[in-house]
């Protein structure tokens, strides 16, 4: 039976799956669209969860929030897996994008090819710097951020990415919230408050390095 015809709990809603489910079934997408880049038709939840550090039983009860993927005697078929977390993720349709900040770090997401791949097109980047504006970098064409709310709008964007400097972070994000965009990604080191019926996620590479620095040297020490 296909994974879109079974039976999916009540957990499936967003307030009942733990983050850190949902954090996971990234990976999970991740490793089994590299197993069948490799040519692997099937996996199974050690396998999997050998990949990624984390037990067959941790892997089966993630996936049984949304419902029974697995075959008797064969584990998980890999496309319908990739099927059944792309549909839960919402990640199997396409999410028109807007980045906002065309810096160093906006130019370098404009060029990440991994957005594409996984549903997510970028279809316009905004600017205040005039010597930008109206150009295309990377394919994607530059407006005036004065012109965000018509853009965002006629282009059906949902989703936005902020790579401006930390002082303009929240004016960015009211202006993205009042052009009806429903999930941000803020890169700028400062948390910004939001609606609640706006998701956000903050991606702070500082903090991130600093994660990693203390991991080092507890290890280091014997901590």
């Amino acid at each position: 039976m296909p994974p879109s015809e079974r039976k999916k709990p009540a957990a499936e809603n967003d307030a009942a799956v733990p983050k850190a489910v949902v954090n996971r079934l990234s990976l999970y997408l991740r490793e089994l669209q590299h197993l069948v880049a490799a040519g692997s038709a099937t996996t199974s939840s050690g396998q999997l969860g050998q990949k990624l550090g984390f037990t067959d039983a941790q892997v089966r009860k993630d996936l049984a929030y949304f419902g029974q993927f697995g075959y008797p005697g064969v584990g998980y078929r890999c496309d319908e897996l990739i099927e059944a977390i792309r549909g839960i993720l919402g990640t199997n349709r396409h999410w028109p994008m807007a980045i906002v900040g065309i810096g160093n770090l906006g130019r370098a997401l404009l060029g990440y090819k991994g957005f594409s791949h996984q549903g997510f097109r970028i279809v316009a980047g905004f600017d205040a710097d005039a010597s930008k504006i109206g150009k295309s970098i990377e394919g994607v064409e530059i407006f005036d951020i004065a012109e965000l709310t018509n853009v965002v709008q006629q282009r059906q964007i949902k989703l936005g990415v902020i790579a401006v400097p930390a002082a303009a972070a929240q004016q960015v994000a009211d202006q993205l919230v009042a052009a009806k965009v429903l999930g941000i990604v803020n890169f700028a080191p400062v948390t910004i408050t939001l609606p609640e019926h706006v998701s956000h996620v903050g991606v702070d590479l500082a903090i991130e390095m600093e994660q990693i620095a203390f991991a080092v040297v507890n290890r280091l020490s014997g901590g």
